[in-house]
């Protein structure tokens, strides 16, 4: 079935279904009304069971500050009598759900997926109404990008062994054989080990890429720091470190498949967004936040779409693709309404090219504007607007946006880039939608008219936020203008 098909039974209305199906130990298939599949449908026979109540509601958020956020919803379950007090003895934390939207009459395979996620938890908003919590899949990333410690009988044994994505520069390798003066750097094949320095004085090495390590070839003396291209298949975009955090690593139940990667999205992102960048992760960290530290060099954001998808957003005016109309006819009468206005600014200061090891006393003879870069943790890229920075009366100096951009000339464009964005008045609108705009997509460009706030001729502007009601069939929209 086509959108265009499935737009027009949603107007002209029928016997409308909502189906819930949640992989529980035992799974559980659910509807809002009797539904049970045809002889032909493939599984045959299959009972759901009408106690959806309401609620089957989805809310979608893109961030003005550049935030990761989790889709969340809830589903009431009618629960009269407690008949179904016994499913709180179920693991329902994390399970996979599914929910499609169709007609009675209509086969299983026609029915439209409208959410692919997980389960948050099973709760109760009073004795005869359990709900279920949905959470869209970026909550499995919310898991330590790694556990493993380095092992042994050395003063490290306990530490974690690096993880190193794309290329970064004066980095605190870990010593793992004191005896032999050996390092590593990642566990597992690297690209390239740049180089080793000494308290900023390059040393000579014999270099095991397979492991990611690298012996000295003299005892070491002073503060060991590497820059290295790090783990194989080589990336150092965004998009490509974002694909192997997600799908390598974090715990394995909870990571990602290909299946999981919306795949034209991410190479289309690729291909708009080359700039190198790389990130080292000596510590705990989490998989979900190093993945948005990584989209938020370039303004982007990591989102799931509702169909359990992951996508790489940005907020961008005019944003990319083909506009969709939002006329006065598509929302209800008075809905529409100025949510916020964001800060006009005239400065924009973004911090690129870390050095991982700040060393701010170093002793050796290298030339002193070397000493003063290691000694520093960013560079810094600025853009400014003097004539914006007058009118609005905004004469402090940009506070700084760190990034993981390794390039100055990247850093500047994507300085100038937000200043563009935000040195001219934004305006943030909302309205309730019919069911002709419940296939609205976060991140999609729009042109929005209207009969007030000057939109009699359309104005551009970017979905940034969607509320969906798939039983009442109304959508709220609010548009980035």
């Amino acid at each position: 079935m086509t959108d265009s098909e499935f737009l027009s039974w949603l107007k002209r209305g029928g016997r409308y279904a909502v189906l819930v199906e949640v992989d529980t130990s035992t799974t559980r298939y659910l509807s809002t009304v009797a539904y049970t599949t045809l002889p032909t449908d493939t599984p045959a026979n299959r009972a759901y069971s009408p106690v959806v109540a309401g609620g089957v509601a989805l809310s979608e958020t893109l961030p003005l500050d550049g935030s990761a956020t989790l889709s969340v919803g809830d589903i009431a379950i009618n629960n009269q009598e407690g008949y179904l007090d016994s499913w709180f003895s179920d693991i329902w934390v994390n399970r996979p759900i599914r929910v499609y939207v169709g007609d009675v009459s209509w086969p299983r395979s026609d029915f439209r997926l409208i959410f692919d996620g997980i389960v948050s938890d099973l709760g109760a908003s009073s004795a005869e109404l359990l709900v279920i919590k949905i959470r869209d899949k970026l909550q499995r990333l919310n898991t330590p990008v790694t556990d493993t410690q380095l092992g042994g009988s050395t003063s490290n044994s306990d530490r974690l062994i690096p993880v190193c994505l794309g290329e970064v520069h004066n980095v605190s390798p870990l010593l793992v054989d004191p005896a032999v003066h050996e390092y590593q750097v990642h566990g597992g094949a690297i690209e390239r080990i740049i180089e080793v320095r000494a308290d900023g004085v390059p040393r000579t090495i014999t270099e095991t890429l397979g492991a990611g390590k690298f012996r000295l070839t003299a005892a070491p003396v002073g503060t060991i720091t590497a820059s290295v291209q790090g783990a194989t298949p080589y990336t150092n975009t965004v998009a490509g470190i974002v694909q192997k955090l997600a799908t390598g690593y974090g715990t394995p139940s909870e990571r990602l498949t290909s299946g999981d990667l919306d795949s034209a999205q991410l190479a289309s992102f690729n291909t708009a967004h080359p700039q190198p960048v790389g990130v080292y992760l000596s510590d705990r960290a989490n998989v979900l936040a190093v993945c948005q530290e990584l989209a938020a060099s370039v303004g982007a954001q990591v989102s799931m779409s509702r169909l359990g998808k992951l996508r790489l957003l940005k907020i961008a005016l005019p944003a990319s693709g083909t506009s969709t109309d939002i006329k006065p006819q598509d929302y209800e009468a008075q809905s529409l309404e100025i949510v916020s206005r964001p800060t006009v600014i005239a400065g924009q200061k973004l911090g690129f090219c870390k050095n991982w090891t700040v060393q701010e006393s170093v002793d050796t003879g290298i030339p002193s504007e070397h000493k003063e870069l290691f000694a520093r943790e960013w560079l810094t890229a600025v853009a400014r607007d003097s004539t914006v920075a007058a009118n609005y009366r905004l004469y402090a100096e940009p506070e700084q946006t760190d990034t993981l951009l390794l390039k100055s000339t990247d850093a500047q464009a994507e300085a100038t880039r937000r200043l563009n964005l935000w040195k001219v008045p934004r305006t943030v609108y909302r309205l309730v939608g019919f069911s002709n705009l419940l296939l609205l997509e976060l991140g999609q460009p729009v042109t929005l008219y209207g009969n007030r706030f000057d939109l009699a001729s359309g104005k551009s502007g970017q979905v940034i936020s969607l509320e969906s009601d798939w039983i009442g069939r109304r959508v709220t929209v609010e548009v980035l203008v």
